[in-house]
């Protein structure tokens, strides 16, 4: 609070980035990323209280995955000729009701592996269609030049969902069993749905006409294929992002057995990663990187090291300390993504790119997962650890000679224009306040 004339109290204004469909977003966000953190947990642990085994929870795992990446294309261009609060809230609504009869299904006892699967493919559809909407909402939420400190703040709500979901989950599952938490997912699906329906989208352009969803998506793959920077990183991550996800779900549990102890310094490995997370959104809520791009590639280059510190492998402490220090890279790279995305691409087309974005992070993940094995098998774990380590060094270094990637520059000079809104030069594209 300040002090007015004659020493009145008066409350502080929020922050100009923080407007009300961003504090709604992020407030929807957080309630059901608690949820679906805490049901991640829950889904395995109801899929094994059933009698499946390993593979079943696999399949149940893959059945989610799979309508996700199908679907994402369909889902950014819908979301981009509808408004987009509107799709959120459906999407919310498909999650609500699955997560629902998949928890009443666990509680009344016995429920059989193809419901459960039937159920996360639903799940995972809803999704599709969620994620790019919610990432166009978001990136159409903020204006002005404390952009980047928006997404940070947002990040830092992501990754206290996370680790706050998984931690509450684990403590539900063995207190009250998993049926209950996947209804308390169900419940934080309908909740974030209310908050996402009072988004305000008076400012928002009205669509255009188009040409139907494949021109859209036609147009979205132009959009994503006339910027090198764009598609370079999708590329890159496509495989980081997989590389990444395969030596934390397969290689870690099987060197943390051999070596660390079991799952215990496992665990405290992957809490210091959460940790690291949180703490780099923290630190992009005061970094403002001038170019933007550079500053976010050369982040990526810590993430080959939680590879090459299984391969050696290093002692407990020292792993925790690899994985925090690559949390906190990997947060200052998806904040500079947000701010480049939020900069360069024009509003109406938010979301068919996005969710390019988000096939390619996805699409490698079940193939990397799946390959891991047999890479080990054939090479050696150390080998196959010690080559994850280079795909990410060799693709990072990879993305750096696109010059776009290391010219990109943030943005800071943001004018009035001649009817008093904001204007930036993106060839006299305006951003209109939330």
């Amino acid at each position: 609070m300040v002090r007015g004339p004659a020493g009145a109290v008066l409350v502080r204004a929020r922050p100009p980035w923080a407007g009300r469909n961003f504090l709604l977003l992020s407030a929807a966000t957080v309630v059901a990323g608690l949820g679906s953190n805490g049901a991640l947990i829950a889904t395995s642990f109801a899929v094994l209280g059933a009698g499946g085994s390993a593979t079943d929870v696999g399949l149940v795992s893959a059945a989610r995955m799979i309508p996700l990446v199908f679907f994402l294309l369909i889902g950014g261009a819908i979301a981009d000729r509808l408004p987009r609060h509107r799709v959120m809230v459906a999407a919310n609504s498909v999650n609500c009701v699955a997560q629902g009869l998949f928890a009443l299904l666990v509680l009344a006892g016995e429920p059989r592996l193809w419901q459960m699967a039937l159920l996360a493919a639903v799940g995972g559809t809803g999704q599709a269609f969620f994620a790019p909407a919610a990432e166009g909402m978001l990136l159409a939420s903020v204006s002005g030049e404390d952009s980047g400190r928006a997404f940070a703040v947002f990040r830092v709500g992501v990754n206290g969902a996370t680790i706050g979901g998984a931690a509450l989950g684990g403590a539900l599952v063995a207190a009250v069993g998993p049926g209950w938490v996947l209804a308390i997912d169900s419940a934080s699906f309908a909740v974030a749905g209310a908050l996402r329906a009072f988004l305000d989208v008076s400012g928002v352009p009205a669509r255009a006409p188009s040409g139907g969803v494949l021109h859209d998506l036609r147009d979205g793959w132009r959009e994503v294929a006339g910027r090198p920077w764009l598609w370079g990183i999708v590329v890159q991550f496509s495989i980081v992002n997989a590389v990444i996800i395969a030596v934390q779900s397969v290689y870690g549990p099987l060197v943390a057995e051999e070596h660390l102890g079991g799952a215990g310094p496992w665990g405290l490995a992957l809490a210091a990663f959460g940790a690291g997370t949180a703490g780099g959104a923290l630190l992009m809520t005061r970094y403002k990187p001038r170019r933007i791009l550079l500053a976010g590639t050369l982040s990526v280059f810590p993430l080959a090291l939680p590879s090459a510190a299984l391969a050696v492998p290093l002692p407990t402490a020292g792993l925790a300390a690899v994985l925090f220090g690559s949390g906190v890279s990997i947060e200052v790279f998806a904040v500079t993504w947000m701010l480049a995305l939020h900069q360069e691409i024009p509003e109406e087309k938010f979301s068919r790119v996005s969710s390019y974005d988000w096939l390619g992070s996805l699409a490698m993940v079940p193939v990397a997962t799946a390959l891991a094995g047999p890479a080990q098998d054939l090479v050696g774990r150390p080998a196959a650890l010690w080559g994850c380590t280079a795909l990410v060094v060799l693709l990072t270094a990879a993305v750096l000679c696109v010059p776009d990637v290391r010219r990109l520059t943030r943005r800071t000079a943001v004018v009035a224009d001649g009817d008093g809104d904001a204007a930036d030069d993106r060839g006299g594209a305006r951003i209109t306040p939330r």
